[in-house]
């Protein structure tokens, strides 16, 4: 099974900053989208236990290898993976279900973070969930791979695996 899966820094992506966002009553295809909403962004800043948590240079290696290292331990294929300040996005092929892929490269993420400079190991890196979408057939895998590497801005911490894109 291939999939898609994009997870987002803690408390740098609220819901009601921007218009476009997902969320739970705006989440099916063809629904309308969540409008900007100030008070919507000032209630979710409010509810943050912590502040929010964005990636440098560092530390988007760090999730990286991280990636790499949870697909080779669980025999799953890494096919393009993209670490940006704020958010992660992977292409990967395997044999669990998207919820528990997202959730090990969300848990080795964090083991990495937790053990590099500076350290903070109370320090929440990731959202709540993420979006997990599954990829049918070649097609949806080579789109997802071109979108993850040549669709994001400014390359940052960059893996696509020879001959997929």
């Amino acid at each position: 099974m291939r999939y898609f899966i994009t997870f987002a820094c803690y408390g740098a992506r609220l819901h009601g900053a921007e218009a476009g966002s997902v969320d739970s009553r705006h989440n099916l295809p063809g629904a309308p989208l969540v409008e900007p909403d100030s008070m919507r962004v000032t209630f979710e800043r409010n509810r943050m236990g912590q502040p929010p948590f964005f990636l440098d240079t560092e530390s988007r290696a760090v999730v990286l290898e991280a990636l790499h290292e949870v697909c080779a331990s669980r025999d799953w294929t890494l096919f393009a993976a993209h670490v940006r300040t704020n958010h992660v996005h992977i292409v990967v092929e395997a044999g669990v279900l998207p919820e528990k892929v997202m959730n090990a490269f969300k848990a080795y993420a964090s083991r990495r973070l937790n053990r590099a400079p500076p350290c903070e190991v109370a320090r929440k890196h990731w959202a709540r969930h993420g979006s997990t979408k599954w990829l049918w057939n070649d097609k949806d895998v080579r789109a997802a791979i071109r979108y993850v590497v040549e669709e994001q801005g400014e390359p940052m911490a960059v893996f696509v695996l020879p001959d997929r894109l």
